[in-house]
């Protein structure tokens, strides 16, 4: 039997097998080093993310420039967030993850949050105005969503080194740093653990938008010092 016609066809299965690997090993390096896409699976963030939204993250932008109150990241919460561990077992965890990669579903580790409190900062709610204070001065937040309070659970915390404060921006929505004043590490992110910086909202093309950072804010003296 002559099967000299067959080997092409062989061929060119095996050039598309290698082309698709070597495309996922490219895409993976890219996302682990570079750029990476997060879905948003709540309101937690509104009214700058909602809920469904596809965002692209930078992991280089902090490298570059160091991290600063009013800045969104995105951040590996296990140990602090989130449980160590999601305990669905094997097959449940190899689908999630395979959505996730996707950008398909949300992580149940990977959270985005606001930097309200930088390492060393003194973070208050509230002053006799309602704001949350930053080391005495109250903090303007134009983000905050619409008809919310800055918070209307109170709480004194000094940001230890090399940790953060951090809450969401649709407060009365959002499971963030107050949430977990009473759990081991008190709520507080180890700078570590930040994975990037939203960069652009890529899906629902209708959102297609850059997410800017915003200005430097100067809190490091209470009034009248």
């Amino acid at each position: 039997m002559d099967t000299t016609k067959r080997q092409p066809r062989k061929l060119g299965w095996r050039f598309v097998l290698v082309a698709v690997v070597l495309a996922a090993l490219i895409m993976g390096l890219v996302r682990s080093l570079w750029l990476d896409v997060y879905f948003i699976p709540s309101g937690s963030m509104e009214p700058l993310f909602q809920e469904g939204d596809r965002i692209l993250v930078s992991r280089t932008d902090f490298a570059a420039e160091p991290l600063r109150r009013g800045d969104v990241v995105v951040f590996d919460g296990r140990g602090t967030f989130a449980p160590l561990s999601s305990g669905r077992g094997p097959i449940a965890d190899a689908v999630s993850t395979a959505g996730q990669w996707l950008g398909l579903v949300g992580n149940d580790t990977t959270y985005v949050k606001r930097v309200i409190g930088l390492p060393g900062d003194t973070v208050v709610c509230c002053d006799l105005d309602g704001a949350v204070t930053v080391n005495g001065r109250a903090l303007e937040e134009p983000y905050i969503y619409d008809g919310d309070v800055p918070s209307q659970q109170k709480f004194s915390v000094v940001v230890p080194p090399d940790r953060l404060w951090l809450l969401g921006d649709h407060r009365s929505a959002s499971a963030d740093s107050r949430s977990l004043l009473a759990a081991p590490g008190g709520g507080l992110v180890p700078v570590e653990r930040v994975l990037g910086r939203p960069v652009r909202i890529i899906w629902p093309l209708d959102r297609l938008t850059d997410v800017p950072r915003p200005e430097p804010t100067d809190l490091t003296a209470k009034d009248g010092q």
